[in-house]
């Protein structure tokens, strides 16, 4: 075994404590003891491979060997793993200004090197030998080249691998139009979550589906449905090129990769309005915010007829949050998630631009699946998937959960008292 090898191989998975990972709302922060990952910069015969195809394969191997979801690469850091939700560095020498203008050099494919050098940022994907890929986000800053790298898992996800509530799948198992919107900050894994729910379509009908991605990520093979992934710069131009002729590729089910601009929203709309199922992800932090940045998109003289069509489409926003998990846990992250189905009360809300109503109706409906991100983390906390100290953190009012937690805990109680008694 070589080196390089001997030393990825005895990395332990790194214990959740106050002096160890590190976690700042609102920011990020690199944990003060560093893995010991010196070696990964380093070929097997002491050479320095650091611009070399050998170092990032090393660097991208080891995000599957610990899990991570990310992996950041920029001047005056070393290079920097995301694991849980948590970012930590690896121990070795800081990065330097030729090694971060060359480190990426083997996998930027020759066709998009003028596009990087033009506007100085490059979206592409790429793949290893285990059968990985990875979205690779590169882009200029204080003159010289810095990278996150997503890495994208070879199998496509299930909801019970991604600790998702039972409503997801009775959701996708009932619904055959209109549009499902999953929504989160960046890297909360709502990629994940539509690649489940539209490998759960796969499994499920024979339907033709579209998929407009930049990049495509997952990767599908057919089995009842079939599938066509279109990817932004290699088969269409742009998304506003790839939605103009949608629907006379005779698609069934639509994935939007973002919902970015006027023009993707009301193309998922009138998609949806004809009769399609049509899944997006947009960027907002849970339900409210997206009903907001849908609205931002058009002009004010629009948002009547906006909100119409949405009251009448729109049958889900799937919210979800990913936290840090226990230690000993089979995963390094969970997600907590909130769930608005549309229902006569949510259109009606819809319509008369009354959102601020929302939450009460989603905590009203948990009987019909609805779920608050206070539900859900009080359920990560009862079945010990994280800390109730994380749940916290993470919680969009800590007050309501912690009232939620109290009445676990006397549920809990009462009912060791009467089998005691």
């Amino acid at each position: 075994m070589q080196p390089v090898e001997r030393a990825l191989l005895a990395l332990p998975r790194p214990p959740y404590h106050e002096s160890g990972w590190i976690r700042r709302r609102g920011a990020l922060a690199i944990d003060s003891a560093p893995w010991n990952l010196s070696l990964l910069l380093r070929n097997a015969h002491g050479g320095d491979m650091a611009t070399g195809t050998l170092s990032i394969q090393r660097l991208l191997a080891g995000m599957k060997q610990h899990d991570a979801s990310d992996l950041h690469i920029k001047v005056g850091l070393p290079p920097t793993y995301r694991v849980g939700g948590l970012l930590r560095a690896v121990d070795g020498p800081p990065v330097s200004t030729e090694e971060a203008d060359h480190i990426l050099d083997p996998l930027v494919p020759e066709r998009l090197r003028s596009r990087f050098e033009a506007s100085g940022d490059l979206d592409f994907a790429t793949f290893n030998d285990a059968g990985d890929r990875f979205r690779v986000n590169m882009f200029r800053a204080g003159g010289h080249i810095s990278a996150a790298i997503r890495r994208v898992k070879g199998e496509i996800p299930t909801y019970e691998s991604l600790h998702l509530p039972p409503i997801y799948h009775r959701l996708i198992t009932e619904t055959n139009e209109g549009m499902i919107l999953v929504v989160g900050v960046t890297g909360s894994g709502k990629s994940s979550t539509i690649a489940a729910m539209l490998e759960h379509i796969n499994h499920l009908r024979a339907e033709h589906i579209i998929t407009i991605e930049d990049p495509v990520e997952y990767q599908f093979k057919p089995k009842l449905s079939i599938i066509s992934q279109r990817e932004i710069g290699i088969d269409v131009p742009d998304y506003k090129s790839a939605l103009r002729y949608l629907v006379r590729q005779d698609p069934d089910v639509v994935f939007i990769g973002e919902m970015r601009d006027h023009d993707t929203v009301l193309a998922a709309i009138q998609a949806a309005e004809t009769g399609h199922l049509v899944f997006g992800s947009m960027h907002t932090a849970d339900t409210m915010q997206s009903m907001s940045r849908i609205l931002e998109f058009f002009q004010e003289s629009e948002h009547d007829f906006i909100r119409s069509a949405l009251a009448n489409t729109l049958k889900a926003v799937c919210a979800q949050r990913l936290l840090p998990a226990m230690e000993d846990f089979e995963v390094n992250a969970v997600p907590a998630t909130e769930v608005l189905l549309s229902s006569p009360s949510v259109r009606d809300k819809i319509r008369a631009g009354e959102e601020e109503d929302i939450p009460a109706i989603i905590n009203a409906s948990v009987e019909e699946g609805m779920r608050s991100f206070t539900l859900s983390l009080t359920e990560l906390v009862e079945r010990e998937w994280v800390r109730k100290s994380v749940a916290m953190d993470y919680a969009p009012n800590r007050n309501a959960l912690e009232s939620q937690l109290k009445g676990v805990e006397v549920k809990s109680q009462t009912l060791v008292n009467r089998i005691r008694g």
